[in-house]
């Protein structure tokens, strides 16, 4: 075999970059636990100030603060010692309530890597990993990482983009929120449209009790309420809208979720279905965010289809076609894409 040297030097500058990022994960988690980004984002520090700030080690801030600028986290000013955030960099690390809250994603990827055995044993027998099964970091990390695009997007966008389906809400209608995991889009619509109800739901008992949470915190008992439930399983219809994010590609039997939705729904309701951006081609996807969704999907998305019943996994790049014959099949007599940003698709599906 022969090997050139110039494209193995190439490939060997890819390994060590992830390698990198890989561990840099790590830092990022621990960065936002000890709340060591805020508070270097209030002023520049050296280490032993930064130290002071959040009550932790010196010399443990001091190697951290030295990765987070190899990795361009961080800023390093040579002349005084002193390490800073940009505007930039403390926009995306600082605020889980914002736009964009880059730890968030770090969580859920850490999260996720804790079930490496079980999913190397899963590649050998076919056999899935229940939702549930994962580390607790996977729960709270899918909720910080979605819901900053929800936030940013939901309201403002994606609900406005499907047919008076934001005239009705405001005039007070009935929504199921299936699939909910901790409530996050649950409440900003609850919040948002305060003359309708919603109920959402989620087949992991222990998302729904932190949903519960959310939703009190957020003075919203009597117009919010969650059950434990499956997609092909929940109650409580009609509704006016029904909305799944993020979860129609986890589901081992998406047809009969699609079947139930669309029995749940009044006749001239709406399913809003929110998944992940992706092209129409394996090539399409071959890009930084289908390698994060690829990458999420074995791990998470996949063994999680297959561990339900029904044996389907459309997994996290399963692209508009395969959806829109899902929802005709389903009964659905309408399906268009209706809204989108570089990390998500919005569909609109009517009876």
């Amino acid at each position: 075999m022969t090997v050139n040297e110039a494209k193995l030097m190439e490939f060997v500058h890819r390994f060590v970059g992830d390698l990198g990022a890989t561990m840099a994960a790590g830092g990022i988690v621990i960065g936002d636990r000890l709340g060591l980004y805020k508070a270097l984002a209030e002023a520049p520090a050296l280490p032993s100030e930064l130290a002071t700030r959040t009550r932790t080690s010196a010399r443990y801030v001091e190697e951290w603060l030295r990765g987070q600028a190899a990795g361009g986290y961080v800023e390093y000013d040579p002349a005084d010692g002193r390490y800073s955030l940009t505007p930039e960099q403390a926009f995306a690390l600082t605020d889980p309530d914002g736009p964009i809250f880059a730890p968030g994603a770090f969580q859920l990827a850490l999260g996720a890597l804790k079930a490496e055995p079980r999913i190397t044993e899963a590649f050998r027998t076919g056999g899935g990993l229940g939702w549930g099964r994962h580390d607790e970091d996977v729960f709270a990390g899918c909720e910080r990482f979605f819901r900053p695009g929800y936030s940013a997007h939901l309201v403002s966008e994606w609900l406005p983009a499907l047919d008076g389906a934001e005239e009705r809400l405001r005039s007070g209608v009935r929504v199921a929120d299936v699939g909910c995991g901790h409530g996050a889009s649950t409440v900003l619509m609850a919040q948002a449209y305060p003359k309708s109800v919603f109920t959402g739901s989620d087949h992991h008992h222990g998302s729904v009790d932190q949903a519960r949470e959310r939703a009190a915190d957020a003075g919203l008992d009597g117009r919010v309420g969650f059950e434990a439930a499956g997609a092909q399983s929940f109650g409580g219809g009609p509704y006016d809208l029904v909305t799944t994010f993020d979860a129609l590609h986890d589901m081992g039997d998406p047809l009969g979720a699609a079947r139930h939705v669309l029995s749940q729904l009044t006749p001239d309701g709406t399913w809003m279905i929110v998944e992940p951006a992706a092209g129409a081609s394996v090539t399409d996807n071959l890009n930084p965010v289908g390698r994060v969704y690829y990458s999420f999907s074995a791990f998470l998305c996949v063994p999680s289809a297959l561990s339900q019943d029904g044996g389907y996994s459309l997994g996290a790049q399963a692209g508009e076609e395969p959806i829109s014959r899902l929802v005709h099949d389903a009964g659905f007599t309408s399906f268009r894409r209706v809204a989108e940003t570089p990390f998500n698709i919005v569909y609109q599906a009517k009876p």
